[in-house]
């Protein structure tokens, strides 16, 4: 509660400043970490329409990528926790997450140098994250959020259909445009749901994936530049890689995941004064002393399958790097 506080605090006061900063804020917000937007000697960053740094070198190709993901076991075992809970009513969407380790020839640098993604941050020699998933966005008073939930091979056939027609994953992608909706109704008044599930292509080294998000919006307060770390703080953790009801779902992921989050599925943001941009970060992997561990997982609901979300967890293990 403490970091929470101080840095909420400074937030505010950089923003009604109207000074520019780059911030990052772990999973449970134990964590943050408020940057010159400058800076270059601990964070490389990129946005959509941002940088802080400007010319890339020539890059080794991947000469290895093999990786070990947790037993199917093991993965069950957390998943059967979640279940327990679904059916108790303690939670209706959770997100259910493993660590992957890695081995490739390529270091955190190398692959922050070579993603190709809407969001880059390399954190000193800590993590590197290549995220597709925008967390919010303010522009001139207007918020805007992102929730992304679905994916799906791009090379099944007829795959486009499927993920739109399937009833787990539109159960899924309506709970959390719900829980969305009412995080931006606590900051934001005249809350719209913009745009309703559409489908974005995400290209990797493994294969292509399809993923569904929404686009929701609201008009933030007057005086918003100075609420800046308020109106974060109030949406964390993001909804779409936590679940509802938030505060009991994080209570369960803690006991079923049985390892430390981190960084992993915290938020990157830069505000340049007036207007704000920010990520979650996912499609993750981090720096264990000296173990590259990819960090990945998915929703689960009373609709879900063991086997076929062991497979999305896998399936999420990829580099956005092409040949």
């Amino acid at each position: 509660m403490k970091v929470r506080e101080e840095i909420s605090k400074k937030m505010n006061a950089l923003g009604a400043e109207g000074e520019a900063f780059v911030f990052l804020i772990d999973f449970e917000g134990e964590r943050a970490e408020i940057f010159s937007p400058d800076e270059c000697n601990r964070i490389l960053w990129k946005t959509r329409e941002a940088s802080n740094f400007k010319t890339e070198p020539v890059h080794p190709e991947i000469g290895q990528w093999e990786i070990e993901p947790v037993s199917f076991d093991t993965y069950k075992k957390g998943f059967d926790l979640v279940q327990q809970h679904i059916h108790n009513g303690d939670t209706y969407l959770l997100n259910y997450t493993q660590p992957t380790p890695v081995k490739t020839n390529l270091s955190l640098t190398n692959i922050f140098e070579r993603s190709a993604a809407p969001y880059k941050i390399l954190f000193r020699d800590e993590f590197v994250c290549f995220s597709p998933e925008a967390f919010v966005q303010i522009n001139n008073g207007k918020i805007a959020s992102f929730p992304m939930k679905g994916t799906m091979d791009a090379g099944i056939e007829n795959a486009e259909e499927l993920i739109l027609k399937d009833s787990k994953e539109l159960a899924e992608h309506n709970t959390i445009v719900d829980l969305i909706r009412n995080d931006l109704s606590l900051v934001a008044e005249n809350v719209t749901v913009e745009k309703f599930r559409y489908l974005e292509r995400i290209r990797t080294n493994r294969r292509d994936l399809f993923q569904v998000s929404s686009k929701i919006t609201g008009d933030l307060p007057g005086d918003y530049t100075k609420k800046i770390g308020d109106i974060i703080f109030t949406m964390l953790p993001a909804g779409s890689i936590s679940g509802a009801p938030k505060k009991k779902t994080v209570e369960i992921i803690k006991a079923a995941e049985n390892y430390e989050r981190g960084f992993y599925t915290g938020i990157f943001g830069y505000f340049d004064g007036q207007n704000l941009d920010s990520c979650v970060l996912i499609r993750y992997i981090e720096n264990c002393g000296g173990q590259l561990v990819y960090k990945s997982g998915g929703g689960i609901t009373f609709l879900s399958e063991a086997e076929k979300e062991y497979e999305e967890l896998i399936k999420k293990v990829y580099v956005p790097i092409f040949a």
